[in-house]
């Protein structure tokens, strides 16, 4: 038999724990995190949300990508201990492999992160602001780094195609082809550059929701 909230813990415990409840479930939700466990942001335009649907369901997609490529470079890691202290074999390829498996999760998994803004920041200015400032500081935030990201991302196609066209690889024995890690980096960063301007127009698309509540 289940007992009620606060049972156990003295006279009129249960009843502090119920208003405690209540008053949890009155609560709004953040305004800027709001939607963002399913990786689209309630504030999105109409016309980006078959954009932001399509990013939710590539990052899902990128995450199991990630996991399997962590696992594989932990196992590939692991045999490369093994073969190198007991046979003194060479691992040039091992080492390779390794990287390009990282490589393809850090960026293939960046535009994930950034849907649930989950990439490290620092919160103690954000915190001191008015939520005026803030709303300004995040869509400032979001606009330099879509600029850097589709600049990366430019650069990273740049890239691949150089590596593609001159058949270019690394300088070890093994020598696998570089375009590898730069289609995985080109990817990644198109993709977290495509989530940026959803977020960029869903923080802008709320502030003049704010605007215009404020005026009314």
């Amino acid at each position: 038999m289940s007992e009620p909230p606060g049972a156990g813990f003295g006279p009129g415990a249960h009843v502090d724990a119920a208003l405690l409840a209540a008053g949890a479930a009155s609560l709004p939700p953040a305004s800027g995190d709001a939607g963002m466990a399913t990786g689209i942001d309630p504030a999105t335009p109409r016309a980006l949300l078959p954009l932001a649907r399509a990013l939710a369901l590539a990052n899902r997609v990128m995450v199991g990508f990630g996991m399997l490529a962590l696992l594989a470079a932990s196992l590939v890691l692991t045999s490369s201990v093994v073969t190198r202290y007991l046979f003194k074999a060479s691992t040039d390829w091992q080492d390779e492999t390794a990287v390009f498996l990282l490589v393809g999760a850090t960026f293939l998994c960046g535009a994930f992160v950034q849907s649930i803004r989950g990439h490290v920041g620092i919160e103690a200015v954000s915190t001191l602001l008015s939520k005026r400032a803030d709303a300004i500081r995040r869509i400032a935030v979001d606009l330099l780094c879509l600029a850097f990201c589709a600049l990366f991302a430019w650069k990273s196609w740049t890239l691949l195609h150089e590596a593609w066209v001159d058949k270019q690889t690394t300088s070890s024995s093994w020598a696998p082809p570089l375009w590898i890690p730069y289609l995985l980096m080109s990817v990644g960063m198109t993709l977290l550059a495509l989530q940026l301007v959803v977020h960029l127009a869903a923080s802008v698309n709320r502030a003049r929701s704010a605007i215009a509540a404020r005026a009314a």
